[in-house]
């Protein structure tokens, strides 16, 4: 792969440098001449461009969308792409034509071309198990702050997927976010991702000097870590979802190892009330699921949503049969999220956390503790 992207780089290179070569060789009047230096200038941007994408995909990150311009997409395309949220390569390959032809600017013809170019660079076909297994070796583990958490969890929270924390309130889950947003930054033989934190709120619970209090447990400089949280607050379910179009633009230029979204189903639950807007509601969430799934995928962060709950008796069922609460969001949450805890209230300050729904994770529980340092071990 790194000799492909050095070759993509090195003609692109040598196609601009025999430009400027033939544009420096021409005399022109003054006018002319003030266009020719424009037009050197944005030629050796164009370079720059694409160096910093080849660098950038050298690192393991995915590829930036002007890495194109070496399969001769034009400069104006690439624009369009970045004015419509397609800010990578992966994400070109990943969306859908009907989503891409939406983006202003852009025919059915335009989108087949720009979709082959990103074919050619983005494997799309099938592929064996040992490479999947290959891939799956370069996901990190985000530690928790409690051994015995990270131990059922087999490391901490993983990137590149969702996990879901749903619960009643103050059983842990604003605490655990807030703990993750710090130890995202550390260095990876510590836990961490060593990349920076995007942090979405619904519920106005977010606090920057919980953040302070954890970096001293680990004792990381405050003010570095505090400017390494990206931290936007969400109005309405449009307003959230659009704060993920402006995420993927962050990311773009930025290493960031971690999404929190606290909550992702608090406006949903305020804005649609009753069966007669159930289904548009689902539909809209399901959306903004896959979003965030896309984010994961294409830029490896670790993606964790909190969720609220309602009580498992309300349809009449008895109540003493199973859990007697219930995560909001149905069956569209369920099936988005990869990893699913179920945080509950302990014994004074020890929290509970149960892994419910995982792919390669069995059913277990874990007791945690919250101190002013975060989430650590539980407490006696």
């Amino acid at each position: 792969a790194g000799s492909f992207e050095a070759s993509l780089f090195t003609r692109t290179c040598q196609s601009v440098t025999n430009c400027l070569c033939e544009v420096r060789a021409i005399e022109l009047p003054n006018l002319a001449c003030f266009r020719t230096v424009s037009t050197m200038e944005a030629a050796e941007e164009q370079v720059l461009q694409v160096e910093e994408a080849v660098q950038q995909d050298a690192q393991g990150g995915p590829l930036h969308i002007t890495t194109l311009q070496a399969q001769g997409i034009a400069a104006a395309d690439i624009k369009k792409l970045v004015e419509g949220g397609i800010h990578t390569v992966e994400a070109l390959a990943f969306t859908s034509k009907r989503e891409l032809v939406a983006i202003k600017g852009l025919s059915e013809a335009k989108v087949e071309k720009l979709q082959q170019a990103a074919w050619k660079i983005i494997p799309m076909g099938f592929t064996t198990a040992t490479n999947v297994a290959e891939q799956r070796g370069e996901i990190l583990q985000i530690t928790t702050g409690c051994k015995e958490l990270d131990s059922i969890l087999e490391g901490g929270f993983e990137t590149g997927s969702i996990t879901e924390m749903y619960g009643e309130f103050r059983s842990g889950k604003t605490q655990l976010c807030h703990t993750l947003c710090v130890t995202c930054q550390l260095p990876i033989e510590m836990g961490g991702a060593e990349g920076k934190a995007l942090y979405i709120d619904t519920e106005g619970t977010f606090r920057p000097q919980r953040l302070a209090q954890i970096a001293e447990r680990y004792g990381l400089n405050v003010n570095d870590v505090l400017d390494n949280v990206a931290y936007a607050r969400a109005h309405n379910t449009e307003h959230q979802t659009q704060l993920l179009v402006m995420a993927a633009a962050m990311m773009a230029e930025a290493r960031f190892a971690l999404v929190v979204v606290d909550s992702a189903t608090a406006l949903y639950r305020s804005e649609y009330n009753g069966r007669g807007e159930l289904s548009v509601r689902q539909v809209h969430l399901g959306r903004f699921l896959r979003s965030l799934q896309k984010l994961a995928e294409e830029y490896g962060v670790a993606v964790v949503v909190t969720n609220q709950v309602v009580a498992a008796n309300l349809d009449g069922g008895s109540m003493f049969a199973g859990p007697s609460v219930k995560p909001i969001g149905g069956n569209i949450m369920a099936h988005a999220t990869t990893t699913r805890l179920w945080l509950k209230k302990g014994r004074g300050e020890n929290r509970v956390v149960k892994i419910v729904a995982s792919p390669s994770l069995p059913e277990r529980e874990a007791t945690f503790g919250i101190g002013p340092e975060g989430v650590c071990d539980a407490k006696d």
